[in-house]
């Protein structure tokens, strides 16, 4: 192919683009064919404007969230049950051992099932959550995902401590203000987020 011939294509090329990019109400087309301007809708003064802004929850005072003390209700994802069995980690025992205070782990209707879908590997887990200490959350949302759930729920009430160890629910439970977590390292149960002034271990 020419010189000619390869820059007339390339002209054609561009110039069949800006055909395409030309608006309809655009002064070069005919009047016959040319669209009217679109007109902005004048704003009425009377009429109140929504601001869609999230509600800052009232449990809150700074970082600070009023909602927690003794007894911590401390709500547990599966993978935690799962986590303490591996360690052989008394899950009451060791929540008290961390946090110095009375304890009521909460388990949701989701947990539950959860482990009961994993099957008969996992009856151990869901024999110790059947332990009358548990208290059980009943769940009224459709399916049976855990991880939706727990992060309802912490936004909805401030008053829970989420045990989990995993790093998805984790980075999802920190953008959340206010909820600490729970979670195991080195073979003992460890607290995140958790206010010096309700007594947190030091890490």
């Amino acid at each position: 192919m020419g010189k000619a011939k390869k820059t007339r294509k390339i002209v054609t090329q561009r110039f069949a683009q800006m055909k395409k990019m030309i608006s309809q109400s655009d002064p070069r087309i005919k009047e016959s064919k040319r669209e009217e301007p679109k007109r902005k809708k004048k704003e009425d003064p009377n009429q109140l404007k929504i601001v869609d802004a999230p509600q800052t929850s009232s449990a809150l005072f700074f970082q600070y969230n009023t909602q927690l003390g003794p007894p911590y209700r401390i709500l547990i994802d599966t993978n935690f049950v799962n986590f303490s069995i591996k360690y052989k980690l008394d899950i009451v025992q060791n929540m008290m051992d961390c946090l110095y205070a009375k304890c009521i782990p909460y388990i949701t209707d989701c947990v539950i099932a959860e482990l009961e879908k994993l099957g008969q590997k996992y009856k151990v887990a869901l024999r110790i959550i059947r332990d009358p200490r548990f208290e059980r959350l009943p769940c009224m949302h459709p399916g049976t995902y855990a991880d939706d759930c727990l992060v309802q729920r912490v936004t909805q009430h401030k008053c829970y401590i989420v045990a989990t160890c995993d790093k998805d629910l984790k980075r999802r439970i920190r953008k959340v203000p206010g909820v600490p977590i729970m979670y195991i390292s080195q073979h003992r149960f460890t607290i995140e987020r958790m206010p010096d002034a309700y007594g947190a271990p030091k890490t």
